[in-house]
C-alpha cells in the first residue's frame, strides 16, 4: 500500500526575552501537496513557551513559509507566525512588524555564529584551558589547525540548498570555531522566513554532532576576539534605481535620530560588541561611509561604481537579533525617505 503521509515540522519563535528561541513540533498529514496554501493553522501550549498563561494557554501557529526537509523522508519545514487565540498577532511576533506587503525591499543577512563545544563550554577548536593562537589565521582558512567543524557547516550548506533555501555563501570567520552563512531574498518577510529556517537547520545538524550553536554576540566576554554580527544588506526600488549620491545620503541621515529604536531590536548585549573596536562603531554613535567597516552603515563600493545605485549595509545587528524585527525597523526608517 502506498504511503501518502507527510511529516510537517511546524517551527516558531517562543516568548523568551531578551532573545527568542526556536521551537518546533511535527504534524502528520495525508496527501500533502507541498504548498503553503494546504498548511493548516495549528495550536500549541503557550504556557510552556512564555507566550500565554496556564489558564488560557492556546496560541495559534499560522504557516507563512514551507520548503522540503532534506533530512527527513516525506518531510517539510513550515515556518509559522504566532497568533493569539483571537487571531491577532502575538506580541512576540516580529514578522508582523514588517511593512513590506509589495516585497519592494530586498535583504541579505550575513549571519555569524560560533560552533560550541559543550564539554568545555568554549568554541570548537579551543583548548580546555586558555586560548588558541590569536585571531587572524582562521578567517577563510583551511587546515586542521585553523578550521574547526567544517563537516558540520558543509552538511548544513548541502541540506539548505536541497531545501531550496537561498543561501548564497559560507566562510570561516576570524575567530576559532566561528563561521558565517549568507541568505538573500526578495521581500523582507521572505528574507526573515528563510534566515530562520536556515538557523533551524543548523541547530539540527549541530544536534547530530553533539555541537551547540552559540548565537550570542560576544560569547567569550570582554576579550580581544571579534564578536558575531548579522550584518543587514538592504535595498528598495528607490535605492536600486537612484543614480545619485544624494539619495543614499538622505537614507543614511534618516537613521541618525533613530539610533535607540534600531539598537532595541538589533540583539541583546550589543554593547559588548559595538565598542568601536573589531570593525564596529560605538553603540551610542552613528556614522556612515563608503567601504567603511567601522561605520554603523557601510556604503558598498559596488553601489558607488554602479553610479550610486544599489544597496546599503547596516553593520549593527548582532548574531542573536531577530531578522524579522531588524528588517521591520529598517523598512520603517527607509520609507521615511521619498524619491
Amino acid at each position: 500500500m502506498h504511503n501518502t503521509k507527510s511529516k510537517l515540522e511546524y517551527i516558531w519563535l517562543d516568548g523568551y526575552k531578551p532573545t527568542q528561541s526556536l521551537r518546533s513540533k511535527t504534524k502528520i498529514v495525508e496527501n500533502f501537496s507541498g504548498k503553503l496554501k494546504d498548511c493548516e493553522n495549528w495550536s500549541f501550549d503557550g504556557s510552556s513557551t512564555r507566550q500565554a498563561p496556564g489558564g488560557s494557554s492556546d496560541c495559534i501557529l499560522k504557516p507563512v513559509f514551507v520548503c522540503p526537509d532534506p533530512a527527513r523522508k516525506a518531510g517539510f519545514l513550515v515556518m509559522c507566525e504566532v497568533l493569539n487565540a483571537d487571531g491577532t498577532a502575538h506580541e512576540s511576533n516580529g514578522r508582523a512588524t514588517i511593512e513590506d506587503d509589495d516585497n519592494d525591499f530586498w535583504f541579505g543577512f550575513e549571519q555569524e555564529y560560533f560552533l560550541w563545544d559543550t564539554k568545555i563550554n568554549k568554541p570548537l577548536g579551543f583548548p580546555p584551558e586558555g586560548f588558541p593562537p590569536p585571531q587572524g589565521q582562521y578567517y577563510c582558512s583551511v587546515g586542521a589547525s585553523n578550521a574547526y567543524g567544517r563537516n558540520i557547516i558543509e552538511e548544513h550548506l548541502d541540506i539548505c540548498l536541497e531545501a531550496g533555501l537561498n543561501v548564497e555563501g559560507i566562510n570561516a570567520e576570524v575567530a576559532t570555531g566561528q563561521w558565517e552563512f549568507q541568505v538573500f531574498a526578495k521581500g523582507a518577510k521572505n528574507a526573515g522566513d528563510q534566515t530562520w529556517i536556515v538557523r533551524y537547520l543548523l541547530e539540527r545538524v549541530g544536534e547530530k554532532y553533539g555541537v551547540a550553536i552559540n548565537w550570542h554576540c560576544k560569547p567569550l566576554g570582554d576579550v580581544d576576539w571579534n564578536g558575531s554580527g548579522m550584518h543587514a544588506n538592504f535595498s528598495n526600488s528607490l535605492m536600486r534605481g537612484a543614480g545619485n549620491k544624494e539619495t543614499f545620503e538622505a537614507i543614511c541621515k534618516a537613521f541618525v535620530p533613530l539610533v535607540k529604536e534600531h539598537i532595541e531590536v538589533y540583539g541583546a548585549d550589543n554593547h559588548l560588541r559595538l565598542t568601536g573596536k573589531h570593525e564596529t562603531q560605538s553603540i551610542d554613535q552613528f556614522s556612515y561611509g563608503v567601504s567603511d567597516r567601522g561605520a554603523s552603515i557601510r556604503i558598498p563600493i559596488s553601489t558607488v561604481v554602479r553610479g550610486w545605485s544599489g544597496y546599503l549595509e547596516d553593520r549593527r545587528p548582532n548574531s542573536s537579533a531577530d531578522p524579522y524585527k531588524v528588517a521591520g525597523r529598517i523598512v520603517k526608517t527607509v520609507k521615511t525617505v521619498k524619491s
